[in-house]
């Protein structure tokens, strides 16, 4: 029997959409109050609705609807309704929050505070968007496509299309507004990525031991941290090992050496970076 997954309740779905709207006006107010009146632009469609702006004077919003069209197309034939529907309500509140603010002072008019303090709000426009299912760029979807006939990543392909579009943005608008302009694309993909993943930096630790159980509980009673017991076997005498794997914090790391140093020295541990981590159990407090 096939198993139903639950619907999206209305609460959630309304909050969703809020923070999408909240996201969409923030990078409007980013790329109006704090972009556009520094001649600075960002990334991707984005990038390239900016500076069409600049050498035609069509206006942004009409432009970065009418760009991203083919892209939502094929984002709802390969990822699906919900990101067509959530994206499309983003890249409009966009289009149509862009209008009122083209009679607004700007907020700055120093290139500098303006790649620094607009790059922020952006990437924290652009985060809250994806975070809550959408989008406000095609740039992504169109590297998922080309990338399945091309040899490259989806990053690659990214960071080869904003080349050209910082460059096309160097002879637009001379190249120290291309330089500001590389910043801006660059504060604005951390803060995207601090919004998208959470400001807690977290990492997932593997450690091979003879003396796995003693080590597991101490990590589960010293460090607070719930652990998976791995099975595994050794590469050069095939016997077989107990693994341990435990997702921790950034701060949690020294303490986490000691112990392991305290129960088996010649223990083998391995530390890695985590995109994100949910669910697990947090017990008691270091000690």
């Amino acid at each position: 029997m096939k198993k139903q997954h639950k619907k999206e309740t209305r609460t959630h779905f309304l909050f969703r959409y809020f923070f999408i709207l909240v996201g969409a006006t923030m990078a409007a107010v980013a790329i109006e109050l704090f972009l556009v009146p520094n001649s600075i632009i960002d990334g991707g469609i984005i990038g390239i609705s900016l500076i069409l702006t600049f050498l035609t004077g069509i206006p942004f919003g009409l432009l970065i609807l009418l760009i991203n069209l083919p892209f939502l197309f094929f984002g709802y034939r390969y990822i699906g309704k919900n990101f067509f529907i959530s994206s499309s309500f983003a890249i409009v509140v966009l289009a149509l929050v862009e209008i009122p603010l083209k009679s607004v002072e700007p907020f700055v008019t120093d290139p500098l505070l303006a790649t620094v303090f607009g790059g922020l709000l952006l990437g924290a426009g652009v985060g809250l968007v994806i975070r809550n299912g959408g989008a406000l760029d095609g740039t992504e979807i169109l590297g998922i496509l080309l990338t399945k006939k091309i040899p490259f990543s989806v990053g690659e392909f990214v960071m080869f299309f904003n080349i050209f579009i910082f460059g096309w943005a160097g002879f637009v608008l001379g190249w120290e507004q291309a330089m500001y302009s590389i910043l801006t694309y660059y504060i604005a993909s951390k803060t995207i990525d601090a919004v998208i993943q959470g400001l807690e930096d977290t990492k997932a630790v593997i450690i091979v031991s003879d003396e796995y159980e003693e080590l597991g509980n101490a990590i589960t009673n010293r460090l607070g941290r719930s652990i998976t017991n791995l099975k595994g076997s050794g590469g050069y005498n095939n016997n077989a090992k107990d693994v341990i794997y435990v997702v921790i914090t950034r701060l949690e790391i020294s303490k986490l050496k000691q112990i392991v140093n305290e129960v088996d020295a010649k223990a083998f541990l391995t530390i890695m970076n985590t995109q994100e981590a949910h669910g697990g159990q947090f017990k008691s407090p270091i000690h």
